[in-house]
């Protein structure tokens, strides 16, 4: 990092860090202990939440993507002693209105004007249940929310919670009835993340206990909103080399030319990539970015914000080929 781009960076103190590492590790327990045998996935998860990004997870229906985000939020308080934050589900489909999300005016006959009706997206964590089966003037009904962080309706602007994470969902198998993503609504998303089935012993012990049913009920929060607010500051401190920074912005700038993609990555993507590497680093008890972390993260969040001239490829290979080509270049 250059001597001016550091000095506009707050340092955390040794006692900040180690209070924002040790919560994204209780995080990180307190999801495991429910979603069993899927650490990796949920390190990335509570990576993109103290990085202040949302997520959206493609997987087949039946891997607990719904018990994730309900998991999610029993684990952050309204305050440090206070219940959990608010979570709300909204479940996508084909007749859904934009109004049904976002809120709408209604006429009170009483005081003979219109009052606002806040609608599910008003939450702390919102669990956007199978996203591409509504359409994409719906779907852009979160565009606002997830990138300013404040709901238009009408001629009045409303400011979300500070503490606002969406987990999106989509079925990758089923294509009758679905719409894709707008590119600027699914640019929004920090990474896209997929769970995977879980190794048979693993999903012997899913049968056999049932953690969703037996455990989920009892789990309690482990910071409130502020401590995690305090560790996404934390995130901010993480030291990123310049020439790491370098090789993030490569990355985005050969998408924009590779033969293979008709449509690379926008500065966002570098912005972002640098955001999460940042934001491992935390999770990892690091005070800085390392290679890894980008070669580890760059299919995630890149991968998702471009569109390949052959669909049949793995746009997820080819951005880590692209990021160890980067890395290669680098000299210490």
């Amino acid at each position: 990092m250059g001597d001016s781009a550091a000095r506009h960076r707050r340092a955390a103190t040794p006692a900040q860090f180690k209070r924002s590492h040790a919560l994204t590790r209780r995080l990180v327990e307190g999801l495991a202990s429910v979603i069993r045998g899927k650490e990796i996935v949920l390190e990335r998860l509570v990576t993109a939440l103290v990085a202040g990004g949302h997520v959206l997870i493609e997987d087949v229906p039946g891997l607990g993507k719904t018990t994730l985000a309900k998991t999610t939020a029993r684990l952050v308080s309204r305050s440090r002693k206070g219940s959990a934050v608010t979570f709300r589900r909204i479940q996508f489909t084909p007749d859904l209105l934009p109004y049904d999300i976002t809120g709408v005016d209604v006429f009170d006959p009483a005081s003979r004007r219109f009052v606002f009706t806040p609608g599910p997206v008003f939450a702390n964590v919102l669990l956007a249940d199978e996203i591409n089966r509504t359409t994409p003037k719906v779907q852009s009904a979160l565009l606002e929310v997830m990138a300013e962080g404040q709901v238009t309706v009408g001629n009045t602007t409303y400011p979300m919670d500070p503490f606002f994470f969406v987990i999106a969902t989509q079925n990758p198998v089923e294509m009758e009835g679905v719409y894709p993503l707008p590119l600027a609504q699914i640019d929004r998303f920090l990474m896209k993340l997929h769970i995977g089935y879980p190794d048979p012993d693993v999903e012997v012990g899913i049968v056999r206990d049932d953690p969703s049913v037996t455990v989920m009920p009892g789990v309690r929060p482990v910071c409130g909103k502020e401590d995690l607010l305090a560790a996404r500051a934390s995130v901010d401190a993480v030291f990123c080399d310049e020439k790491l920074m370098r090789a993030a912005v490569g990355v985005s700038v050969t998408t924009r030319s590779h033969p293979g993609i008709s449509l690379g990555a926008s500065p966002r993507g570098s912005l972002m990539l640098v955001r999460a590497a940042r934001a491992f680093a935390l999770v990892r008890g690091r005070e800085y970015v390392i290679d890894q972390d980008l070669i580890d993260l760059a299919p995630l969040v890149i991968a998702h914000r471009l569109r390949l001239k052959d669909a049949r490829k793995d746009a997820g290979s080819l951005v880590r080929d692209i990021v160890m080509s980067e890395l290669s270049r680098l000299s210490y």
